[in-house]
Order: structure tokens, then C-alpha cells, then sequence
């Protein structure tokens, strides 16, 4: 049966299908990107999680085609951002979608920041790459956004370089640059890395402010499940180089589908409870040259038999807007008692 046309009102604004990234390496090729579907609507935050290497910072930068040789698209993967194939774009319009239409708050400030320019001037940059305005323009531009991200004396710190900054002052010059232009899609990648809680909290709100006052999309790359609830609606689990679980933020927390967002749950601290020391997941993630050619989990599952061992399952539509990568979908009684499959041994 033929789907229904989407109109552009009620398409994605970012949609990524079937995503792969190859990256030839000492010991063969290796895809820690491999297979990646998603979808970002129009003025929604859709958190993207998983452990450090999982691939989550891979696909941002595989969305703004920021990848480095040996790095490479592999050929059939696509990425449509308002109705447009970014992968088809040549590099002069690529540069007009980037920091106009979706921007990037990256991970660490201080190396993606230039040291030998002031914060100010690399704010108003932005502006002067996209739109034609005097120095002077710009720069009013990139004081009052510094001022907007909550910089005191933003006049005086315009005029400092990164390493005259706090930490938390160098992310907030990262997010004037991400949002002075307006961007529809704000692709966050661990934002909050290594600064103290206050600081984090700051920032979060920040970021939540922005988004919503401008009717923006935001992507936001963390491992921080804390920070998943308090931000987005939706929300895709990642484990190596694959999408596990998609749902939203509500569902996914009340009744996780896949066995490895069950565990990163059962590993989270909580209010009010006291234990003398948290759940942890089995065993550690497969390394992307020596991943299993059936469920990738397997080795770590408590729910494991032996389909999961020869069988590698598809990402189920499990309905109600959710998605997991398990048999478990498909044989749910096989989770009413987690010790069943390894006394049955086999299907």
C-alpha cells in the first residue's frame, strides 16, 4: 500500500535515512555509524543518548558533512533537511545551510573556539558570512547576543579571547554563535561537558529559552538521562552505531522497550531512593571491527536466547510513535521472567 503524501507543513524538518559512516582504519573498515533513521519536527527536542563512542557525536557531524578523511558517507544514506538532500549539495550551498539554518553547539569550547580571535568577533563572523553588514553592524549584533545568552558586561567580554573565559562564559559564547542568526535546527552535542552542575543548569535553560522563543528544532546529543527528561520530548537510544529505541521521553521512561535502555534506566541515581551502589549494564560494548553480524546486544542481555544470537532484528514499529530494535517486540512473554530464556536455552 502506497503511503500518504506528506505535505511540507507535517514533514520533518531534518529526516535522516539509512545513514552509514565508513572509516578505513589500521586494522579494516569499520562503520560506527551504520544504518542511522531519524526524524526532527518542526519546534520539537529530540534527545540522542548512549555511552562515549556509541556514534552519537559521529551523526551530528555527518548532518553538517563536518567529517574528516578517512571518514566517509557511505553511498545511500540521505539526509533531508526542509525538503532539501543536504548529501547533494556542493560546498558553496552547503555553507549557506550551515550556521544560518541549523547550527552546532559543540562539545568543547576551547578547542572549537579560535584562540587568536576575541569572542565578540567570532560571534559577529557568523553574521558578516551570511549577510552583508558592516563590522560595525555585526558586532552590535554579536554584543547584544552575548548579552542574550547571559554574559555580564558583554561589551567587555567581546573583547576577550577564549582563554581570558570561564568555562561556562566560553559554552555561552558558543551558544551566541549557534543562535545569532536564527537558525530552525540547533544541533547540541553534549553541551554541558565538564562544567559544574550550576553552571549546567544555566546553560540547560538557556538552551530551552532559545529554542522555544524561536520556534526552533533542537537535536541534543547527551549520555545524561537526567537531562533527556528535563529537555525533550522524544527521545533515540543509540548503542554501537545503530538507533535501539525511539519514543517519547514519557513512554520510554515508564516502560523502556529494548533491554539496553532498561539497563541505562536501572543505572540512573534517583530522589529519595538510597542504594549502596547503582545497577550496571554486564560486560562492554563490542568494538565497531569485531560487532556481531546478529543482535549487537546479545552478549550483555538478560533477556538473550538463541534467535538473538543468529538473527539480527530489524528497528519494530511497536506503535504509539515508538520503535525498538528487539526481538522482544515481536515474543514480548519472553521478559515476564528475565531467567525463563536462559533455562529454555533455545527457542
Amino acid at each position: 500500500m502506497t503511503a500518504p503524501p506528506t505535505s511540507a507543513a507535517t514533514a520533518p524538518l531534518l529526516a535522516l535515512r539509512d545513514v552509514r559512516v565508513r572509516i578505513r582504519t589500521a586494522r579494516g573498515t569499520i562503520t560506527p555509524v551504520d544504518g542511522v533513521s531519524l526524524d526532527v519536527h518542526r519546534g520539537e527536542v529530540l534527545a540522542l543518548v548512549g555511552e562515549s563512542g556509541c556514534g552519537k557525536s559521529l551523526t551530528a557531524l555527518t548532518i553538517l558533512r563536518l567529517l574528516e578523511p578517512p571518514a566517509r558517507i557511505e553511498a545511500g544514506s540521505s539526509i533531508r533537511f526542509e525538503g532539501t538532500e543536504l548529501l547533494a549539495l556542493d560546498e558553496r550551498a552547503l555553507r549557506a545551510v550551515r550556521g544560518r539554518r541549523i547550527a552546532m553547539v559543540f562539545q568543547e569550547p576551547m578547542t572549537a573556539l579560535n584562540p587568536v580571535h576575541t569572542a565578540g568577533a567570532q560571534v559577529a563572523e557568523v553574521v558578516r558570512a551570511h549577510e552583508r553588514v558592516s563590522r560595525r553592524e555585526a558586532m552590535d549584533r554579536a554584543v547584544a547576543m552575548l548579552a542574550t545568552v547571559g554574559i555580564p558586561d558583554p561589551a567587555v567580554r567581546a573583547t576577550q579571547y577564549p582563554h581570558e573565559l570561564s568555562g561556562g562564559m566560553r559554552q555561552r559564547v558558543m551558544l551566541a554563535i549557534a543562535l545569532v542568526l536564527d537558525p530552525a535546527l540547533l544541533v547540541a552535542d553534549e553541551p554541558t561537558t565538564a562544567l559544574d552542575v550550576t553552571i549546567q543548569a544555566q546553560l540547560l535553560d538557556l538552551l530551552r529559552e532559545a529554542q522555544r522563543a524561536r520556534g526552533a528544532s533542537m537535536l541534543l546529543i547527551t549520555h545524561d538521562l537526567g537531562v533527556v527528561a528535563e529537555m525533550a520530548q522524544r527521545v533515540a537510544v543509540m548503542y554501537a552505531g545503530q538507533v535501539v529505541e525511539e519514543a517519547p521521553v514519557g513512554a520510554l521512561f515508564a516502560a523502556p522497550l529494548h533491554p539496553y535502555t532498561e539497563g541505562l534506566l536501572a543505572a540512573m541515581p534517583r530522589a529519595g531512593t538510597v542504594r549502596r551502589e547503582l545497577a550496571t549494564i554486564p560486560g562492554t560494548v563490542p568494538p565497531p571491527e569485531a560487532w556481531p553480524t546478529a543482535c549487537r546486544f546479545a552478549d550483555r542481555c538478560p533477556y538473550a536466547w538463541q534467535r538473538c544470537r543468529t538473527e539480527a532484528p530489524p528497528l519494530h514499529d511497536a506503535g504509539d510513535g515508538r520503535r525498538a530494535r528487539c526481538h522482544l517486540v515481536e515474543e514480548p512473554a519472553r521478559r515476564a521472567d528475565r531467567h525463563a530464556p536462559a533455562a529454555a536455552g533455545t527457542a
